[in-house]
Formats: structure tokens, sequence, C-alpha cells
């Protein structure tokens, strides 16, 4: 079967190819996927599988295959959603919806999905299992789609779950993959901090907001460096500080957001902790009242040592012309709401290099100017065919 699938996947490179084109000229953002979601759907009108639509809190969709024979169950993922970006790239399909633009990658996963998945409809009598293939929603907006889809309890019958992301981090033919926490796990918080506002030439008569939050602003950044290990990992970036005013006016109140990064659990609590108690702090030194907004979005993402172990055995064994490097990656820094499937499910979350051709320092993902080596697209499908295969034992 194994020979069969990848056969069939090389005849389809052009197809691979010409769905990630369609995708990327009309992106759609988060939880806005409609038109997307059909086009997925009417791909599989007609074909002998069992599709389920507007799965979790989006226009999610499921689709089984049926083996011909009973085993193991697993998932394959891939998300749809694209960006809030004003495409720069100077290609012929580029993006017709102004202002959003498929910056990371989630239109070539898609696109190999769907005819991976054709295949293994295909063959499906030799598959000894039920395969789930995930087209996923909303990955890029908190509460994304995957924990929705996990709720639902649709796929509460799997053992394994698999997924790529195309990173350029290397020439297509690249595939990379990480044991253990791969990804940050993400948190999103918001502070208002309520003082009393007064003339500048009086600050006596008055309790400055702005003064009170700078000071968070400082004091928030100890956490990282005075209560954490020294070898963990944990980031706390303040992207707003809202205290704008007039010169000769001391503010009431000012409201800031950050971004919160961990890679694991751990350092998770021990961040949220702290950041609370920080604020009770504020509260207390400066006299003023906080109204603390802090929301956990996405776990750090877990790869299971055993089922990553078995992957990278698989696709380096695959003796495959254009799996070219099988290798170990880094830890990312970036969060990814695969993280919930990885949760509940052994999992192995892997990577497909895509540096386009030519190109010595790539626009990395979510930049107005990334693009892909369309080739790393037969990679994805065949990878994650060769994991497939390996997995059933289908040689």
């Amino acid at each position: 079967m194994r020979q069969k699938l990848m056969e069939m996947l090389e005849s389809r490179k052009d197809e691979i190819i010409k769905i990630r084109r369609h995708l990327h000229e009309y992106p759609e953002l988060s939880f806005q996927e409609e038109k997307t979601a059909q086009y997925i759907l009417d791909f599989y009108k007609g074909k002998d599988v069992e599709v389920q639509s507007n799965v979790g809190n989006g226009h999610g969709i499921i689709v089984t295959i049926k083996g011909g024979k009973s085993g193991k169950n697993i998932g394959l993922r891939a998300d749809f959603d694209a960006l809030p970006i004003v495409e720069e790239t100077d290609v012929p399909f580029k993006s017709k919806n102004e202002g959003v633009m498929h910056a990371c990658g989630h239109d070539g996963h898609t696109a190999y999905l769907m005819v991976l998945a054709d295949c293994l409809i295909q063959l499906k009598e030799e598959i000894p299992g039920t395969i789930k293939i995930i087209h996923q929603h909303a990955e890029e907006v908190p509460p994304g789609g995957a924990k929705s889809i996990v709720d639902s309890g649709v796929l509460d019958d799997l053992d394994n779950i698999f997924g790529i992301h195309l990173l350029p981090m290397g020439p297509a033919g690249v595939v990379g993959y990480h044991s253990g926490y791969s990804f940050n796990g993400r948190a999103y918080m918001k502070l208002k901090i309520n003082g009393r506002g007064g003339h500048g030439s009086s600050p006596h008569l008055a309790n400055d907001a702005i003064v009170a939050g700078a000071h968070f602003v400082t004091a928030v950044q100890t956490i990282i460096s005075r209560r954490l290990s020294p070898f963990d990992i944990g980031v706390i970036t303040i992207g707003s500080f809202d205290g704008k005013g007039t010169f000769n006016v001391i503010k009431d109140s000012i409201e800031l957001e950050g971004d919160i990064r961990y890679m694991t659990v751990e350092t998770k609590a021990t961040i949220e902790k702290e950041v609370k108690r920080l604020v009770k702090g504020i509260e207390e030194e400066f006299g003023v009242s906080c109204e603390l907004t802090y929301l956990n979005d996405y776990p750090p993402l877990y790869n299971d040592p055993a089922v990553t172990a078995q992957v990278a055995e698989i696709l380096k064994s695959a003796n495959d012309k254009d799996i070219k490097e099988v290798k170990e990656f880094p830890a990312m820094a970036p969060s990814e709401d695969f993280a919930y499937y990885a949760e509940k499910f052994p999992s192995c979350f892997f990577y497909i290099a895509c540096t386009p051709k030519g190109v010595e320092d790539p626009y990395f993902n979510h930049n107005p100017k990334f693009d892909i080596d369309e080739d790393a697209l037969l990679v994805a499908a065949k990878a994650v065919g060769h994991v497939v295969c390996g997995y059933y034992e289908l040689d």
C-alpha cells in the first residue's frame, strides 16, 4: 500500500498546489471561514466517507475514513484559517481579500491533507482501523477551534493524532521533529489601574495611575528573572500601554495589555500566581484599585516521546526521494492550539521545511512577505502518508 499511496500522491502534486493557490487567493479570518469550509466540503461530495460539518465552535469538519479491517484509530489534522495581514508578496495568486492573508501556511496544510485524504479513501480497504481527517477552523484566535472539537466528543475513539506545520527552517525535503514540550503555551492579560486624576502642578492632591502602571511594567519582568528557575522558559510582553491624555493632567486611570508565554504547565501556574500577587502589591503600594483580566489561551504543546520517536523512525527509514533529511528541530516560541489534541491523545506535531528556493534569509510565518517552496506540499503529504503506513505497518 505504501508504494501505491506514494505514487498516487506524486501524480497529484499539481492538484495539491492548485488547491493551495486557490485557498491562498481567498483567505478568511478565524471563525469567518464559511467559503473555505464549503470549498472543503464540496471536495468530499460523492466520496465514500462520513463527513461532519460545523463541528466545535465554528466551521470545523471531520471526515471519517473507516478501514476495511478493525484496528487502531488515528486523527490527521490541518487548520484552514488566515490572518489579518495585508499581503506583500508578489505572486499571481495573491490574496483577493484585502487585509487578509494566509501568512502561516494553513493553505498548504489544508491542500496536502485534502489530497492525502482522498488517496486514503481510495485505499481504505487496506487500512486496519479508522482515520479521522480533522479540518480545523480558527487556529489563530483564542479560544481557537481545537479545544471545541475535542470537547465535542467526536474524536473520543482516537488513539493518536498527527499534524504538521510548514516552517521556513530549511529547504523543501527537510522534515523536523521535537519530543516533549515543543510549542509555548500562551496567556492574555489586561490590567486597568484606577487612581485619582488631578492637575499636573499638584500631584499630592491626585493619585497618578501612570506612575503605578509604569512601576508594574518594570516589576512584572522580575517574575521572569527572579521567580522562574534559570532552566525554565517564560516571556511577559506588555504590548499596549494606554495612558494617553493631556501633558499637564494627571491620569485617573490607565489600561495595559500583555502577552505571556511559557513552555510547561508548572511555569504557567507560577507566572499566573505571581502576576496576581504583583497586582495586589501595586494596589497596596500606590493606593490604587486594579481590574485584572487573565485568560489562559493555549496550553504548551507536548509531543508524546514514544509517538514522536515512532514518527522519526518511520520517516528516517522511508527511503523517499522527496524526503531528503529528517532531523530534530528546536522547541518553538509561538503557540499552537494543536496542543489541545495533544493534551488528550498521545500525539506528534512535526515540521515540514519550506524555505523558497534561492532564499537565504526567509520571512518567517506571520510576515506579510511570507512565502513557501510549493515542493514542500508534496513532502508534507508523503511524510504524513509514510507515518500512516508505518503506524499501521502497511508495507
